[in-house]
């Protein structure tokens, strides 16, 4: 992903300044409530761990192949079916076989709401890159969210999808090298005549941070933005989902190009290990990937309800 600009929000200056000395956020306290709805940190932190374990995952490698086969054993022992929607991107570095994991949870309508992240890591050959937040942590997140939304009741389909090459396999993110996957899975819709059954997509991309600061971010349709912030302010999470906007390019940019309404959850504003060595485990926290698991599982019924208008 690449990071433009942040315009400020009103009101939440304060609670940046609260991070830069050292406060943490106090919002990392999950209400027993919402707690109930079934996401399970301490699930993720273990397949989080088991992802970072494998070491760099770069699209086409050896490590992204032990990552698919972990999330395929994993989710096949849940039950669910994974489908692979294989393809060759075309990159700097040549032609690189790439594979996007599909989860698809049925509901009453075929219409689909797409959960989506990444799971492979930046390319490096000067020092090794785990990707512990870039690539593990969306890995991870989506396949508890996975267990733990399996039988929930929905009005319309709910798709997980594990986008294979978000990297650019250069140093810089350059078009057309990147967010491979996206591009492709967006492709194959619309060539399938499918893209109007795709009605919202979120995104999840670097969750895992243990001081954790979502933006606003501004290519994001508003409505799903509003719904989400919105969720988070109700469950008391307004310290970290903050009133601040940023535009990223990431994944979620492929399918507002084709018309479908998306939101990125990402927190690159203050990250200091991104694309870096140290961008490794113990940088991040069970707590900031359960804020994000409860405040989804409670937005989606209001964009369920939504979408119904």
């Amino acid at each position: 992903m690449r990071k433009l600009s942040i315009v400020a929000g009103v009101g939440t200056l304060a609670v940046l300044v609260g991070f830069a000395v050292g406060q943490s956020p106090p919002s990392l306290t999950v209400a027993a409530e919402v707690q109930q709805a079934g996401f399970d940190s301490s699930r993720a932190w273990t397949h989080l761990g088991q992802l970072v374990s494998i070491g760099p995952r770069p699209a086409g490698s050896a490590g992204i192949r032990q990552a698919r086969a972990y999330i395929t054993r994993e989710l096949s022992g849940m039950g669910l079916e994974v489908r692979e929607q294989p393809f060759v991107a075309e990159t700097p570095l040549g032609s690189i076989e790439m594979v996007n994991l599909v989860v698809t949870l049925p509901g009453r309508r075929t219409d689909k709401i797409l959960l989506t992240g990444h799971y492979d890591t930046k390319l490096y050959r000067e020092f090794v890159f785990v990707g512990a937040n870039d690539g593990g942590s969306s890995g991870a997140f989506l396949m508890e969210f996975a267990r733990a939304a399996k039988d929930l009741d929905r009005e319309f389909t709910w798709e997980l999808v594990w986008f294979d090459g978000e990297e650019a396999v250069r140093a810089d993110w350059i078009d057309p090298d990147h967010t491979y996957g996206s591009r492709y899975y967006v492709q194959a819709a619309r060539e399938a005549e499918a893209l109007d059954s795709l009605r919202a997509m979120i995104l999840v991309d670097m969750i895992g941070d243990s001081r954790p600061q979502f933006l606003r971010e501004g290519y994001s349709t508003d409505w799903l933005k509003d719904i989400i912030w919105g969720t988070a302010d109700e469950l008391g999470h307004s310290a970290v989902f903050l009133d601040f906007e940023t535009p990223i390019e990431d994944d979620h940019v492929e399918f507002i190009k084709a018309g479908v309404d998306a939101v990125d959850i990402i927190d690159l504003n203050d990250y200091p290990h991104w694309h870096r060595a140290t961008d490794t485990l113990d940088k991040l926290s069970a707590g900031s990937l359960q804020i994000v698991g409860d405040v989804l599982l409670a937005s989606l019924p209001k964009i369920e309800a939504y979408l119904q208008r």
